[in-house]
């Protein structure tokens, strides 16, 4: 890897590791689908929310995220965007009738919503961003005949390691989907704790600063 540049790899996958199993909206977020729709919605949510972060590897790689640390108007706009999309996600939760809140049957329905959720959640989310652009080189040698690659790489690896976690969390969520398949009262309550949840979330997200 001396061509990528890259440096300090083992240590670089335990600290890959230690953020994936940190828990935060993105666990959630998969929990909540899988929870309510099954294993195979909850991987669908899994596969958008790592899909989300290749885009923000390659925006490192080309030097786009730099626009965001150097931009607080370019900041702004994508935190309020995720902000206001995390705050509609939760109120649609929150004031869903109670004839919809019936867990649905895993029969991959929502797959497509929980993937397109699951990637803007994470694509909105500007600390996202600077997070890879912060994190990746730290990894790298500037100097090497080929950084681009060793960061491309980098991002991959950590994507590898959080789709491993996101694949457990997805089965763990299929086996509360069975408790509320059983209990449907219990789904109500879900709704509204995970609808608050991730309100709480979008209104944390809109008051950020950049740092």
């Amino acid at each position: 890897m001396d061509a990528f540049g890259i440096q300090h790899y083992q240590a670089f996958l335990l600290a890959s590791i230690v953020l994936n199993l940190t828990p935060g909206l993105d666990t959630f977020y998969i929990l909540t689908r899988s929870g309510r729709e099954g294993h195979v919605v909850g991987m669908g949510a899994a596969l958008g929310i790592n899909a989300g972060c290749i885009v923000h590897t390659l925006a490192a790689v080309l030097g786009i995220s730099a626009i965001l640390m150097t931009s607080a108007l370019a900041f702004s706009v994508l935190k309020y965007l995720g902000a206001a999309y995390l705050v509609w996600i939760g109120c649609r939760m929150l004031l869903s009738r109670a004839t919809t809140r019936q867990p649905t049957r895993t029969r991959g329905n929502g797959v497509g919503a929980a993937f397109r959720q699951g990637m803007l959640t994470n694509v909105l989310n500007p600390k996202v961003a600077l997070f890879f652009l912060a994190f990746l080189p730290q990894f790298v040698s500037m100097h090497a005949p080929h950084p681009q690659l060793g960061l491309l790489l980098l991002g991959l690896s950590f994507i590898a390691t959080g789709l491993t976690w996101s694949t457990v969390l997805a089965l763990m969520g299929g086996r509360i989907h069975r408790l509320l398949t059983a209990r449907p009262q219990l789904g109500q309550w879900m709704d509204r704790v995970c609808g608050a949840v991730l309100l709480a979330f979008g209104v944390k997200l809109a008051l950020q600063q950049r740092s």
